[in-house]
């Protein structure tokens, strides 16, 4: 053993990147964020965003306003999240 303990990292869970565009990202005042520890799908992954500040509360309020993509893919917000995945939240695309 040497002069200096060795530190054995703790196991944190997956983390994930959050990106956020249009007017979500206008309200919660942020383009992307990493969060430790996330839950297993989207529906789980919103409730802990909007206890991260009144602006995410307020953004992600009515999840039905919400879309969702997976590592770049449209995703449900059943879909399941995997460990070191970007989850993007969106609202609805229009044409025009």
């Amino acid at each position: 053993m040497g002069l200096f303990p060795r530190r054995v990292a703790a196991y944190a869970g997956p983390m994930i990147t959050v990106l956020y565009f249009g007017w979500v990202r206008e309200g919660i005042g942020m383009d992307e964020e990493r969060i430790e520890d996330a839950p297993a799908t989207v529906a789980e992954l919103l409730p802990v965003l909007a206890e991260r500040s009144p602006a995410h509360a307020e953004a992600l309020r009515v999840p039905a306003r919400l879309r969702f993509a997976i590592n770049q893919e449209i995703a449900p917000d059943d879909a399941q999240i995997p460990p070191g995945a970007e989850v993007a939240i969106f609202p609805p695309v229009t044409g025009g």
